[in-house]
């Protein structure tokens, strides 16, 4: 079976491509290298089951595959809201191109989603239910509404031409191969405290998000592909903490002399994230197995080596 990952160079996108491969699987990695990094598929290149496509999904491309992984968006607020209109257009035009080459292929199609899509949420616990609550003319709608559009689409395929889809509503995952600079919360911490800075918290820290690791989160996916859920379903943990709490764990295992200093919360930041997954735990039988210790231990260890 020949898969097709969009967005494989990126840090998700590199981890399922090495559980595909290690299954046997035949693998094409179509990446235009925006956010994504060769260093992450490097061990691929010369495997006979691996192919490496070089290709922006705002525009068209035709491959023979029979399921194809859509992964391909910049995913940190950093990386997207640098070229927003750019990230509008992939969410769209690059969901589209890619649904109607499924469309062609008769191939399975499996849509990595988002939690931003519950915006800044007025429930504690999101469930798939939750509608959100997005403000579209902010400097987060190019992902946020983009993302939202996208889920349509597919629904849109699957009601119209029975394309058979799943969406994954993905919650904050973290581990190897993230990019020491890409903005996010895990990374920025335990860059900062490797290299004697100081932990930059935006707002009072009393936000919450839910951390997966990414093993956890590409086993959901497995699960969620080899289903007959279209979903969408809340992949991610919901064990929930502030992001002071996240501060001084870092500082406990890498740096506890590390300053915090706080700055101004930026626009639309969601004040809280906790995933409800009942459905991916009745449906998948999916639920994250990697406590946050063992998972920052071992992202730590990768920063150690990478900066």
């Amino acid at each position: 079976m020949k898969h097709l990952v969009t967005g494989g160079a990126g840090f998700i996108g590199s981890h399922l491509i090495n559980k595909l491969i290690n299954e046997g699987e035949e693998v094409i990695c179509l990446d235009n290298f925006f956010t994504g990094n060769i260093e992450n598929i490097k061990f691929f290149i010369n495997n006979t089951k691996f192919d490496l496509i070089e290709h922006d999904i705002v525009d068209p491309i035709s491959v023979k595959v029979d399921k194809i992984w859509h992964l391909a968006c910049p995913a940190s607020p950093r990386a997207y809201q640098s070229d927003p209109i750019k990230t509008a257009k992939v969410c769209f035009l690059g969901t589209y191109n890619l649904l109607e080459l499924a469309r062609e292929n008769n191939a399975e199609f499996l849509f990595a989603s988002t939690s931003e899509i519950y915006g800044d949420p007025e429930v504690k616990i999101q469930e798939e239910e939750y509608k959100g609550s997005v403000n579209p003319i902010g400097i987060r709608s190019c992902y946020d509404e983009g993302k939202r559009i996208a889920e349509s689409l597919c629904f849109d395929f699957f009601r119209k031409y029975n394309l058979k889809i799943h969406v994954a509503r993905i919650f904050n995952t973290y581990g190897p191969k993230m990019q020491p600079n890409d903005g996010r919360v895990v990374s920025n911490f335990i860059s900062q405290a490797l290299t004697n800075n100081a932990l930059t918290i935006y707002g009072n820290g009393k936000q919450t998000r839910s951390f997966c690791y990414v093993d956890d989160l590409v086993d959901g996916l497995f699960k969620l592909m080899n289903s007959e859920s279209k979903g969408p379903i809340n992949l991610g943990n919901p064990q929930e903490f502030t992001i002071l709490e996240l501060a001084n764990l870092i500082k406990k295992k890498v740096n506890n002399s590390a300053e915090i200093v706080f700055r101004e919360l930026p626009e639309d930041d969601p004040k809280q994230r906790k995933p409800s997954i009942k459905l991916a735990k009745n449906l998948l039988y999916w639920e994250p197995k990697i406590d946050i210790d063992k998972g920052l231990d071992n992202t730590i260890e990768y920063f150690r080596n990478k900066l």
